[in-house]
């Protein structure tokens, strides 16, 4: 439990306990409950997404799908942090630099942030609300805003367990410091119960966004020798992408 809390604290603004001190074995030991943090937004997430479009309506309230994809992306900011925007940010700008790895790393450990991730985030921002926009108007938006943190944060499992890390130093190491393929095994449970009630779709978004996560950790880690803690990031952000394509008509 002290591990799912810690995972949860990390990478969402919830707080159950106050957390002074954080130790590499409690942040390798939260990985394998990262599809159940997912599960904790992904609860969130559809409660509004229930309240908003399907129970308003019973009462006569009609909210505009316009307006529901906007506070949509309010909500995936605030509960985040916009922890993995960042991540996301100073992913774009050092693998879109076009330098050497080591200048890649120090670029993305800058926290000043460049034209690359700005460009980058706007265009991941425009991405979601559309996506988020047309779903809205099918019958899967409670399901589809419910897997898609689910899925995204196994893909980060994936790829904290299955590939080197980039780094000597760096808050990310001290996930991939003591993890093993155990780690991901229990993962893959976890995210196969949370996916398993939702039917073939469901199930075609975790294949095609495991293939994607696996293709860009290939990609990423021939560059940079390596993922590192805004690679993960990085991950989560687009693997929601990839969920919420999936979910399209």
């Amino acid at each position: 439990m002290r591990h799912f809390i810690t995972g949860l604290q990390f990478l969402t603004r919830l707080r159950l306990i106050e957390e002074k001190e954080w130790s590499a074995k409690n942040f390798s030991g939260s990985v394998k409950f990262f599809p159940l943090v997912g599960a904790t937004l992904g609860i969130l997430f559809a409660l509004y997404t229930y309240l908003i479009l399907e129970y308003l309506p019973t009462l006569g309230i009609h909210i505009s799908e316009v307006i529901y994809a906007t506070t949509m992306i309010f909500l995936w900011v605030f509960f985040t942090g916009a922890l993995h925007c960042d991540g996301f940010m100073d992913t774009m700008d050092g693998i879109f630099s076009g330098r050497d790895r080591e200048k890649m790393l120090v670029i993305m450990k800058d926290s000043r942030v460049g034209a690359n991730g700005i460009v980058g985030f706007v265009l991941l921002v425009l991405f979601k609300w559309s996506l988020f926009f047309e779903i809205a108007q099918t019958n899967q938006i409670v399901t589809t805003v419910f897997l898609m943190p689910v899925i995204a944060r196994f893909m980060m499992v994936i790829g904290i367990t299955t590939f080197p890390y980039a780094r000597r130093e760096g808050l990310g190491r001290y996930f991939a410091e003591y993890v093993t393929k155990k780690t991901l095994w229990i993962a893959f449970i976890f995210t196969i119960f949370l996916v398993l009630p939702f039917g073939i779709k469901a199930y075609f978004s975790l294949v095609i966004t495991g293939l994607f996560t696996i293709f860009f950790c290939r990609y990423v880690t021939r560059l940079l020798g390596g993922l590192t803690g805004d690679v993960y990031g990085a991950i989560t952000e687009l693997s929601e992408v990839i969920v919420l394509l999936a979910f399209l008509k």
